[in-house]
């Protein structure tokens, strides 16, 4: 994207802060919780939170989470804000250690219903540990996490719809324009990986590489002709995801009324946010009290619940993915596993590596990000065997 004159500003400092009245009022409002009841028949059978774990992480969040902890560890993080096309973006920045002889930047999207502190762990993975390239060379990561629109510090989008394309264009402007990088990797998970897979589309001369855990699905236009193992396991996928798609369609077709029910009560947005994040985790335990509720208290205390919402309200607003042509390397979470290359290869057309991982479903960064890194210095090795991917 070439920015219009004068869109884009100074990169600013940025720090999490949040009031004391605001933290004052939160404690309030946990104190003064009020659960259900009790059971609401057997709807606890197919829950991933059930009211009495609930209730013992409200207890954890009321009596010892410690929030202002969470901001002076965020502190360390560098982090910034810039104005990209009118719309204010944050991001955190982690570059490579000094000594590095090549650097290749990369950019990564958290999704719905987490943030860009859930991809610190693979920012972190991947920066404290350069590639060795041989003959005294090393490839350094620097490597940036943008919140996307709506979600904890950035700004909402208002005057333009969340689709694919228009987050795209404006996290190539970040990336380009205001950080001043000529090529990029480029991944995301859940809502953020169609930002991913649009930006391959959209600039693939900027684009050095695609790396996937959440593989695009075609749409309808290519899938008229699929063989039997596609239909097989797309058969499977829906069938599994049947009766938990309702989140989505409240979110789509009722936001406001959800926003105003989930922003004035925490307890309703820690249920409706753990759920989805022990839900979508696969089997093990993979976090903390502290760790789940420093994701909730973020959409708490920036009040973007509802603008995270967005992306689902404006879905018919998306248009066809195109086929995308850069090199791609696919790791299938485990929520996903057997998703066959072909159905992939749909889209991608250039899939350099297609694996299945046996660790980590959807929140993949965070649960397993040095099995991620790993894959990815892979890959940016194998790209620098075909040329000069990194500079400025």
């Amino acid at each position: 994207m070439s920015a219009p004159a004068g869109s884009v500003r100074a990169v600013r400092p940025f720090r999490l802060q949040t009031t004391d009245a605001d933290l004052d009022d939160l404690h309030r409002r946990l104190q003064r919780a009020r659960l259900p009841a009790g059971p609401i028949g057997d709807a606890g059978d197919e829950s991933a939170l059930s009211l009495d774990r609930l209730a013992s992480l409200v207890a954890h969040w009321r009596d010892a989470f410690d929030w202002r902890g969470v901001e002076r560890a965020l502190a360390a993080v560098p982090q910034f804000e810039a104005d990209v096309d009118g719309q204010r973006i944050h991001f955190a920045r982690l570059d490579a250690p000094a000594g590095v002889t090549d650097r290749l930047a990369v950019v990564l999207f958290h999704g719905w219903p987490y943030s860009f502190v859930e991809m610190l762990p693979l920012a972190r993975a991947l920066t404290e540990h350069p590639v060795d390239l041989g003959d005294g060379r090393t490839l350094g990561f620097d490597v940036v996490v943008p919140s996307l629109p709506g979600f904890g510090p950035s700004a909402p989008l208002a005057d333009r719809p969340f689709t694919g394309p228009v987050v795209a264009e404006l996290m190539h402007g970040l990336m380009t324009d205001v950080l001043g990088h000529r090529r990029y990797l480029t991944y995301g998970e859940d809502v953020g990986s169609t930002t991913s897979d649009w930006l391959a589309a959209l600039h693939p001369g900027a684009v050095a590489g695609l790396f996937a855990t959440h593989a695009a699905f075609p749409p309808a236009s290519r899938v008229g002709d699929l063989t039997e193992a596609e239909r097989t396991w797309l058969d499977r996928h829906e069938q599994e995801w049947a009766r938990g798609l309702a989140y989505a369609k409240v979110q789509a077709t009722r936001p406001e009324v959800l926003a105003a029910a989930l922003g004035d009560s925490p307890v309703g947005l820690a249920a409706w946010i753990v759920e989805k994040l022990l839900a979508w985790s696969g089997a093990g335990t993979w976090w903390t009290d502290d760790d789940l509720l420093t994701t909730v208290t973020l959409y708490w205390c920036t009040r973007s619940i509802g603008s995270s919402f967005r992306p689902y309200r404006d879905h018919p607003q998306q248009p066809e993915l195109p086929r995308i042509d850069v090199p791609v390397h696919v790791a299938v979470q485990t929520g996903e596993q057997g998703l066959p290359r072909s159905y992939g290869e749909r889209t991608y057309t250039d899939v350099r590596r297609w694996i299945d991982l046996d660790r980590g479903a959807h929140f993949t960064a965070w649960q397993v990000p040095d099995v991620l890194a790993g894959e990815v210095r892979a890959f940016a090795r194998a790209l620098l065997r075909d040329g000069d991917v990194t500079g400025r």
